[in-house]
């Protein structure tokens, strides 16, 4: 089944609990404390992999979750980290994350076979009780809680990455050309919307490759979502080079090439733009003479580039290998734009207490009577506090004490107010 969006939650795995134990050998009767420290928990990565060509695996399937890391345990010994969980989608997949408010914020585009990107990070183990040791703790007798891993909400949008893409109506012979020559087999046969996919063929010319990609046939009203190819216009997006192909055996070859344009111009005004090669096909039918097509054409100011018959393969060969220098040139372009590209399409909006990596970071907001206090670092300790524990639950009232939160949330504080840093309540445990 070819799938070519796909909305998934996934999460980094868990980091492992700290360990809380301490040395048990014979002639050490203080023997001290000696818990190791938990796993990390495991990444979620997205992969672009060649050998899968469809986002069909994430279509039954709407959560994934790397693996948590293990618990610490005695003699200092640290847990295992859990394993990455790797996300194979195809070459030419964008990643973008699911806002609460539903908007969607592009955070990879994945189209190189190799590329990769951390879409949800593993959280940290937690410390063992010996990380704690200090000469006014000789004796810690808590650990930390393994960091929750991070979840996100992502869609993912294939748009398939070829050289050269090929419109024009349905049943004009855009499956045969790539049949005629490339290793392609796609369906074709003599009734319309006979392709239902994008075919993907590579073509060898004088010791290059390249890529051709055609869609389903496109009809008049297609950007509005008339016929197959609607869903499918954004396949051809990346191509450098478009072949507008023409079949002679339609009454009026020249209103098709217009109305084509129009549903082009439509559905994307930059795709509109792109280098375009019109091609007549099927001239086997009429003795592989085009001279009255030609002209009709030429009244109409639409130059045609090659005349071939995709079926009898006459013209194909020499029609790849005048386009390869064109080919060649756009590949240049856009090497050269992918390495000079600069996105200022979003200014990022700065928000210190989130990005500073720093315990003293922190901001409190007052919602609903409640006080909510926002920091990274501060939220992650709070996180792998165990507040059930004294000991642990002493560390954490000294270091908000050291920073100065205590002092500023007594500030806004009114009697009954509860305090959560983070997702978890703390005002019964410091205050």
């Amino acid at each position: 089944m070819f799938l070519d969006q796909a909305t998934i939650q996934v999460s980094g795995g868990n980091g492992g609990k700290g360990c809380v134990s301490w040395r048990r050998e014979k002639g050490e009767p203080r023997g001290g404390p000696n818990g190791g420290d938990g796993g990390d928990g495991g990444d979620a990565i997205a992969l672009a992999d060649p050998n899968t060509d469809t986002l069909s695996d994430f279509a039954s399937r709407k959560r994934f979750h790397a693996e948590h890391g293990e618990g610490g345990m005695g003699k200092n010994c640290a847990g295992h980290g859990g394993k990455d969980l790797i996300l194979r989608v195809p070459p030419g997949t964008i990643i973008s994350e699911v806002l609460e408010d539903g908007r969607t914020k592009q955070i990879a585009d994945l189209s190189t076979t190799g590329d990769q990107m951390i879409v949800a990070r593993g959280g940290r183990g937690g410390y063992g009780n010996s990380h704690f040791t200090s000469s006014t703790r000789q004796a810690p007798d808590f650990a930390e809680l393994g960091e929750p891993g991070e979840t996100r909400r992502i869609s993912m949008e294939l748009k398939l990455v070829a050289d050269v893409g090929i419109i024009g109506y349905p049943s004009v012979g855009k499956s045969s050309l790539i049949a005629a020559v490339s290793r392609a087999r796609p369906k074709i046969a003599d009734y319309p919307f006979t392709t239902l996919v994008p075919n993907l063929g590579v073509v060898s010319v004088a010791g290059r490759e390249f890529v051709l990609c055609d869609v389903p046939g496109l009809i008049e009203g297609a950007s509005e979502g008339k016929g197959l190819g609607h869903a499918f216009l954004k396949h051809i997006e990346r191509c450098g080079i478009l072949i507008h192909l023409l079949d002679v055996s339609r009454d009026d070859i020249v209103a098709d090439y217009k109305a084509i344009r129009k549903e082009l111009k439509n559905h994307s005004p930059a795709l509109a733009e792109r280098r375009e090669f019109v091609v007549l096909n099927k001239v086997d039918l009429i003795g592989n003479d085009a001279a009255p097509w030609l002209t009709a054409l030429k009244k109409a100011k639409i130059k045609v580039f090659s005349s071939i018959s995709a079926a009898t393969h006459f013209g194909t060969d020499k029609l790849m290998k005048a386009l390869l220098p064109a080919i060649i040139e756009e590949k240049d372009k856009r090497r050269i734009a992918d390495e000079t590209e600069i996105n200022i399409d979003e200014l990022p909006v700065l928000k210190p207490h989130l990005l500073i990596d720093k315990m003293g970071a922190f901001r409190i907001d007052r919602r609903d009577g409640i006080l909510h206090v926002s920091g990274k670092r501060l939220e992650r300790l709070v996180a792998m506090t165990d507040l059930d524990s004294v000991g642990a639950a002493n560390r954490l009232r000294n270091v908000v004490e050291r920073i100065g939160l205590k002092k500023a949330a007594e500030r806004e504080m009114k009697p009954g107010d509860k305090v959560f840093i983070g997702e978890k309540r703390v005002d019964e445990v410091i205050w």
